[in-house]
């Protein structure tokens, strides 16, 4: 159970369910995303232009490659609402080696 590092799971935070259900279609079907899994009702506190916040907001989990997060990250860029979205990659360490395989077959060749 290895994947030597080439998948990645994206972590990105959108405002509401339809905004978080209308990215994570589009990242599917356009190949940047395997999978990409929607938490509700998170509640996230920040530090945004001087001032602490707190929103209700809903997290994308999405599983791609790591030679794919330029490019998602940017999609994801111009997809999002936010002025600046969250966009954090984390390498995947390890996993079942067949639902990795799934992930990088689900995949859209790089352009």
């Amino acid at each position: 159970m290895s994947s030597e590092n080439q998948y990645v799971v994206v972590l990105c935070t959108c405002p509401d369910d339809e905004t978080g259900a209308t990215i994570a279609a589009r990242l599917v079907d356009e190949g940047l995303a395997a999978c990409v899994s929607r938490v509700p009702e998170i509640t996230s506190t920040f530090r945004w232009e001087g001032r602490i916040e707190e929103e209700q907001e809903v997290l994308l989990v999405i599983k791609s490659a790591a030679t794919r997060v330029d490019e998602l990250a940017e999609r994801i860029r111009t997809l999002h609402p936010y002025e600046l979205p969250e966009v954090i990659a984390v390498p995947v360490c390890g996993g079942l080696d067949g639902y990795l395989a799934w992930i990088g077959a689900s995949l859209s060749p790089e352009t």
